[in-house]
């Protein structure tokens, strides 16, 4: 249900105390007995609030003394790259993963600048370092680096994250982080005793290096996107970094490569108060949601488009984007991925590999399906995580990874590798190059692909749960489907592993000619997701949600 208040600004009343945000960081001890205050690494890293003793300096603690321990077992011995976003949580928590880091002597690249780090940034520094004389990525021998993202990455003003990228330079597997999140959960009583070296002192420490990520990045950009044409057509592109990592890397992005991009709100502040409110009555910064967008989007068309001819958005760690276009508003995330899919993979990425295929997580549109299949590329379907298309990145199993939360990555212009985790800058530049090379903006593209395709509906719904209900899903199967229909149709699939590498979904997709659903728990939530699509009709996808409440609801013994 969409809260009363969805797409109003926020008033005082949603607006988070900085101070005792910060505060109970430190204040407050979890308790490793109570199951909600112990560290658990979902899609994302650790995430949780300090005002819920669910992220705390202990956590942290504990986090990073296993992850340095991790690195001595892998026999990584190169730098770890560190970056931060702009949630209050974020900078207590970067400060004392480097005390713990040092302590265990190990070489830390900060930003020379002293600024925020969007999560690509540190994902390209990582591979850039690993790769081998002859352009290849390495992982393995001496001087290997990894890192660590401090972001609860779109959630709420109270909200930290912290994630752990191997030298693969994307989320790390399933085994690494439940491994780190074991031996975290062993030294969480006990972090007092682990080591560290007082941040000021660490900062003065020969471990601790600075490193430009921003310059290092926008260098590296004209790799994976043809500046030429966008600098020659004169689109013009705004973007709203929303308070987040980004804001100081746009300016130069414009400077370097001549372009004619307005940064509509520089601002960062951590309560994000000039944000509306998200579908579910809180400050969420979700460049692709409409609620969280509309007061971007009134500010649009009450004169601001006289400036622009698309906008883009990032989230507060950049790692997702946001397409706004005249006479259309906020894009559904899967209705950008169809177009960017189709744009890339019809002849305007030469280089890339002719093999590549196109990686889609499950519960993204099957618009993108019936894409692929007009233009012959291979489609590789994936459980949600990004961390499913790390791989597939590096072997050029696949050119391009999206999913349906607005997050995406694709090979460099040449075919190589260029982040195996979310960025959400490209997105917004790449919008800007298909506008220029075919005339016509996304929306514009998608409405023609509608006609191609068909209009199809798609609606995610969460629901409250608790952790042994969100255990139950993992024991859902095609069994628990007792019908031969969904929708009026006959079902194709009942699916637990996903297509494209058999990995276990963690709960169910169902499918039919024109309709399906996907259940499954969130990684870094207390709630359930249904995911829906129809081409049939909206009345259609409210038969679907329904049918698909009333197979989970069972299964969870409701």
């Amino acid at each position: 249900m969409v809260a009363k208040n969805a797409g109003l600004p926020a008033t005082e009343k949603d607006l988070i105390d900085v101070d005792h945000v910060i505060g109970q960081y430190y204040d407050s001890i979890p308790d490793p007995d109570v199951a909600e205050q112990r560290v658990i690494f979902g899609t994302s890293g650790h995430r949780g609030s300090s005002l819920k003793t669910s992220f705390n300096e202990a956590h942290i603690v504990a986090i990073t003394q296993a992850i340095a321990e991790h690195r001595k077992t892998a026999n990584i011995t190169g730098p770890l790259y560190i970056g931060r976003d702009t949630h209050a949580l974020s900078h207590p928590a970067w400060k004392t993963a480097i005390e713990v880091l040092v302590a265990n002597g190990v070489r830390v690249r900060i930003d020379a600048n002293d600024d925020f780090t969007p999560t690509p940034t540190v994902s390209q520094a990582i591979l850039t370092h690993n790769r081998a004389a002859d352009g290849t990525q390495r992982f393995t021998g001496d001087d290997l680096a990894d890192g660590i993202v401090v972001t609860p990455s779109h959630n709420p003003p109270t909200d930290g994250g912290f994630k752990y990228d191997p030298p693969t330079g994307g989320p790390a597997p399933a085994e690494t982080t439940n491994a780190i999140a074991a031996r975290a959960n062993e030294l969480l009583g006990s972090f007092k005793t682990i080591s560290r070296v007082p941040f000021e002192q660490a900062l003065k420490s020969d471990l601790v290096e600075r490193f430009d990520y921003r310059e290092h990045y926008v260098a590296d950009l004209g790799n994976v996107i043809d500046f030429d044409v966008i600098r020659s057509s004169g689109v013009r592109l705004g973007i709203d970094p929303l308070g987040g990592a980004s804001v100081h890397y746009w300016p130069l992005i414009n400077e370097r490569y001549g372009l004619n991009i307005g940064v509509i709100n520089p601002d960062t502040d951590p309560t994000w108060r000039f944000m509306t409110i998200d579908h579910d009555g809180k400050i969420r910064i979700d460049p692709s949601s409409p609620y969280a967008m509309k007061g971007l989007v009134d500010r649009l068309n009450n004169g601001a488009w006289d400036k622009y001819d698309l906008v883009g958005g990032t989230d507060p760690d950049a790692d997702r984007h946001g397409i706004v276009c005249p006479d259309w508003g906020v894009m559904n995330p899967n209705h950008y991925i169809a177009v960017c899919v189709e744009y890339l993979f019809s002849g305007n990425r030469p280089g890339w590999p002719g093999h590549a295929g196109i990686g889609k997580t499950l519960v993204s549109s099957s618009l993108i399906d019936r894409v692929a299949a007009s233009i012959g590329a291979k489609l590789v379907e994936v459980p949600v995580g990004f961390k499913w298309f790390v791989d597939p990145l590096f072997s050029g199993e696949v050119a391009f990874g999206g999913e349906e939360s607005s997050g995406m990555s694709f090979l460099r212009r040449d075919g190589r590798v260029w982040t195996t985790d979310k960025d959400g800058l490209i997105p917004d530049l790449l919008a800007a190059e298909i506008t220029a090379k075919t005339g016509k903006n996304p929306a514009e593209l998608h409405k023609d692909q509608v006609a191609r395709f068909g209009e199809s509906w798609y609606k995610r719904v969460d629901t409250p749960t608790t952790l042994a209900q969100k255990q139950k899903f993992a024991q859902l199967s095609g069994e628990d489907v007792e019908t031969a229909k969904l929708a009026g149709e006959d079902i194709t699939a009942k699916l637990t592993e996903a297509p494209g590498n058999h990995a276990k979904i963690g709960g169910l997709k169902v499918t039919t000619k024109d309709n399906w659903f996907a259940a499954r728990p969130s990684g870094t939530e207390n709630i359930y997701k249904v995911y829906a699509e129809s081409f049939v009709s909206p009345s259609a996808l409210d038969n679907v949600l329904d049918e698909a409440k009333d197979v989970v609801d069972k299964a969870l013994g409701e």
